[in-house]
């Protein structure tokens, strides 16, 4: 719908007052910009309306940018005659570096154009050509869409699950709503449904940090130190991390900040040099996408042949004896089936009696800073002089990001990391440590209350809605340890396509399973799109017979559905806790307006779809949102900061007296008095409760310094209850999966379309057919793929394809040409942004564009980077969303191709 049709809509209803028409006018950007555009519609109308009352006082109301970034900050919005006017962020107390306000970015601070965009999803629709059994498949995602009401779109929906159960089994039905939810509880009370595991954002790190070193939390990061113990580093080395897009807002500010105060040396090692370098400074070592590891063993290397520990003293050996398993063949786990497999000798290419090893040994060759170099493209010299820096500095933080483990075939990666860290001491002590996720994950902005071992300075409570059941298709395990096989029908995701289109998939290691996916209820978190081999998934999805779309926009996965099920914004539901960061521990979002058009609730969903079913709909949906709310807000505490440590006493959060108990009563929710902090209507009125820091106060945490203080008292939860650069039970579960192999030890293997397979002949440097490496940055324009529609950010970030002056100039390419991006899986046309900027050799095409595939060509239109990249299962089941060789060319074809802001919305119904 063009913005003249909505504006024509909403002025011919009814219920429609001169006084709403300005606001949404307002929303729009304003009567003026409107006429001034030729949409005078408006004006006509307002100035024939009669005259309305003086607008009711707004009042600001704290709506929270929910989305998977990173920042995750309140987002504020002014409120009047029911619509969003105005929006603004935390300016809820004075702004300094020890108590920040809590700055949102530019994807939050265009929320409004989002909930009141004229591409949401109104009504429930159906495609035109289907029918029970799929009708015309092939039309998936080309089809008309045709406006059908509620009660037709939920009869149609469960008559299907009926259906295909009764034809097919219970396993015939796919459920993937990703972490934003989705009308799953009715599911699994009538038979359960097949689903899949992914690494997402974790990528290797899922597996490898529960496994080496038992970590708390499920992507398997290991945490930094709190920021107060971050005053006292020496020396900061980044890999692959940049906050400014990935997170942005006050956390990028924040970081700046830290290490401004802590007055340390800081080193980048990034294909790119991003925007967090440019803000924060220091040394940008530009290093090819998948090759950390090769240049961490050629540090390795240096270590161990120039380490002296009376005149130059660059390895802790206390701190491997002591706290490892491992590393040279005198420390080795009791559960090694290789007892001689040990990193030292690896690294140095020795063989069991310390000799030197022939080519073709499992240890060849020395893992030298000139054999790392000609991998990773980084000087060797640049090694040998970083690993001395890192050996020989006092304090010293490694932080790691969890983009180089999203590349295919570096399940090993998280365990050199961390083993470069165990190596030189930097580890659960003052001033030191190596943590992964990005610093901003452990310091201030990252892993919320549910991780075990992150000791949150503020938690929530339950939600005190019970489980539905167990799901009977897919049982509950922990994916990245159980082993070795997963339970039930559940698909790794780069197999999920090809699961669909044969009916088979890996079940374990010389196990294949079975499967006959029929029905696909997707959507909420646009899953589809950010998973990658995209091509792939668009054929399974034109097989399967009944797709079921769940969204507030048509995003790629609603696309190519056959019924459209409309989502309320999350700004009209009753609410919504969401994890924040260690001091502000989480954020209430309260409900904005009420919800629009025929958008309902995921909750109310279910309930309708289980009583078609013959379920009992209060079974179904037994508590409210808004009591689940008010259940996490009863049970939140905050750490009383009187005893130093993050163990000491906790106490409520929220003070609830009878007056409360007695008002909330009005609206349905039942809470019980009880004395906390802060008053509860305060504390719904500002979103958040925050804790003032001061340096030497009693909320800082060195991470795992329980551990290293008494590593006995304290075991980790592994095997040998060490860390473990040795980890047997790692490589038996890889193996056990059944695509590759790694060793216990943290060897090096070549990425799944990496740089190495960027030539036809690695030995005489021939390049291929595909001889780039592109890989995914985060971008300012999204959320991973959320926000991607908004009109506001395609303008501000047009999305190109970043490529050097050095790859284009051969290629015939300048600034601002039009380029196709070919893989083998697939390809894309995007504007070409030259700059200095990127490595040689690499080419970046931005995460998580909504895909818009030419039917006729088969080329996307959007730069979607998983169209691009390929479902190649390696390892645990890596997502490979950093992987692919391309190769890139101008493109002089009949498509033209308009700035991604001047593209029509998805507007599935064209209405009077």
């Amino acid at each position: 719908m063009s913005n003249r049709d909505f504006l024509t809509k909403i002025l011919t209803d009814a219920a429609m007052t001169r006084r709403s028409f300005l606001k949404w006018s307002g929303v729009l950007g304003g009567a003026a910009a409107l006429a001034g555009s030729g949409l005078n519609i408006g004006l006509q109308a307002a100035s024939a309306a009669p005259k309305a009352a003086a607008p009711a006082e707004g009042k600001w109301v704290l709506a929270a940018c929910w989305n998977n970034c990173g920042g995750r900050h309140p987002n504020y919005v002014y409120v009047q005659d029911g619509v969003v006017i105005r929006q603004k962020t935390d300016d809820t107390h004075p702004d300094d570096w020890l108590s920040p306000q809590q700055r949102g970015c530019a994807r939050g601070r265009s929320r409004r154009t989002q909930a009141y965009g004229a591409d949401r999803l109104k009504y429930p629709m159906k495609r035109k050509t289907w029918a029970p059994g799929g009708g015309n498949k092939e039309l998936r995602g080309k089809d008309e869409w045709v406006r059908i009401s509620w009660d037709e779109a939920l009869t149609l929906v469960a008559n299907e699950e009926i259906r295909i159960r009764g034809k097919y089994g219970d396993g015939a039905i796919f459920y993937n709503c990703g972490e934003a939810g989705g009308p799953s509880r009715h599911l699994l009370m009538t038979g359960g449904y097949a689903t899949d595991y992914s690494t997402t954002s974790g990528g290797t790190w899922r597996a490898a940090g529960q496994w080496i070193m038992a970590v708390g939390n499920t992507n398997g990061y290991p945490q930094a130190n709190d920021r107060m113990e971050d005053l006292k580093v020496d020396l900061w080395v980044f890999d692959g991390s940049n906050p400014a897009w990935s997170s942005a807002g006050s956390t990028t500010w924040f970081f700046l900040q830290t290490i401004q105060h802590s007055g340390a040396k800081v080193v980048w090692i990034d294909p790119y040099y991003n925007d967090s370098m440019a803000a924060v400074g220091g040394e940008w070592i530009p290093i090819r996408p998948g090759t950390d590891h090769a240049m961490m063993l050629g540090m390795a290397y240096v270590l161990l042949t120039e380490d002296n520990p009376k005149t130059k003293p660059l390895i802790d050996w206390d701190f491997l004896n002591k706290y490892t398993v491992g590393f040279d063949k005198d420390h080795m786990p009791a559960d090694a089936k290789d007892p001689t497999e040990n990193f030292k000798d690896y690294v140095l290419g020795l063989d069991a009696s310390g000799k030197p090893v022939p080519e073709g040994h499992k240890n060849y060759p020395p893992k030298t800073p000139a054999w790392a170099s000609e991998i990773s493209g980084v000087p060797a010299e640049r090694i040998r002089s970083l690993a001395i820096e890192i050996g020989s500095t006092k304090n010293v933080a490694l932080a790691g990001s969890s983009s180089p483990a999203r590349t295919l075939n570096q399940d090993s990666l998280p365990q050199m990391f961390m083993t470069l860290g165990w190596m030189t001491g930097h580890f659960a002590k003052e001033g030191s440590f190596t943590c992964a996720g990005d610093y901003k994950a452990g310091n201030f902005a990252g892993m919320g209350p549910g991780d075990s071992e992150h000791a949150a300075l503020i938690s929530t409570g339950g939600s005190g809605l019970a489980s539905a059941g167990d799901n009977k298709v897919a049982p509950a395990s922990n994916t990245w340890t159980v082993m070795p096989k997963i339970p039930g029908i559940n698909i790794n995701e780069n197999e999920f396509p090809d699961a669909v289109l044969t009916g088979k998939y890996t079940a374990m290691k010389g196990e294949v399973g079975t499967c006959n996916i029929q029905m696909y209820i997707v959507g909420s978190a646009n899953t589809s799109n950010t998973r990658v081999g995209l091509n792939k998934q668009i054929q399974a999805y034109r097989k399967i017979e009944c797709v079921v779309g769940v969204d507030t926009n048509l995003t790629t996965a609603a696309k190519y559905a056959d019924i459209v099920l409309p989502l309320t914004h999350d700004w009209e539901r009753d609410g919504r806790i969401d994890a924040a960061n260690r001091e502000i521990g989480f954020i209430w979002a309260s409900k904005v307006t009420e919800p629009k058009w025929e958008t309902k609730d995921p909750d109310w969903i279910d309930a309708e779809l289980g009583k078609r079913l013959g379920l009992d709909p209060a079974k179904v949906s037994p508590l409210s949102q808004k009591q689940q709310v008010y259940n996490q807000i009863v049970g939140a505490t905050v750490q009383k900061g009187d005893v130093p440590g993050s163990k000491s006493g906790f106490v409520p959060l929220a003070t609830i007296t009878d007056a409360d108990v007695a008002e909330l009563a009005k609206d349905g929710v039942t809470v019980k008095p009880q004395q906390g902090k802060i008053p509860i209507k305060d504390l719904r009125d500002k979103g958040f409760y925050q804790i003032n820091r001061t340096p030497g106060d009693n909320y800082s945490r060195i991470q795992y310094a329980d551990y290293r203080a008494d590593p006995v008292k304290n075991p980790r939860k592994t095997k040998s209850g060490k860390l473990e650069i040795h980890c047997q039970g790692y490589a038996d579960m890889i193996e056990a999966r059944g695509w590759t192999r790694i060793r216990p030890i943290p060897s090096y293997n070549p990425a799944a379309e990496g740089y190495e397979t960027t030539f036809s002949d690695w030995k005489n440097k021939t390049k291929g057919p595909y001889p780039l490496q592109l890989w995914n940055m985060h971008y300012p324009r999204r959320s991973h793929s959320d926000f991607d529609n908004v009109q506001w950010l395609r303008e501000a970030f047009p999305n190109p394809l970043f490529m050097s002056p050095a790859d284009a100039e051969p290629r015939g390419i300048k600034e601002g040409d039009i380029a196709l991006v070919t893989s083998r899986h697939g390809k894309t046309l995007r504007p070409v942004h030259l700059t200095e900027r990127i490595m040689p050799g690499v080419v970046n095409l931005p995460h998580g564009t909504w895909a818009q595939v030419d039917e006729e060509t088969g080329i996307d239109l959007a730069g979607c980077d998983n169209i691009i990249g390929g479902a190649i299962p390696t390892g645990q089941g890596t997502g490979g969303y950093n992987t692919a060789n391309v190769q890139v060319e101008k493109y002089n074809g009949p498509i033209k191709l308009l700035p991604d802001a001047k593209w029509t919305q998805r507007i599935p119904l064209k209405e009077a």
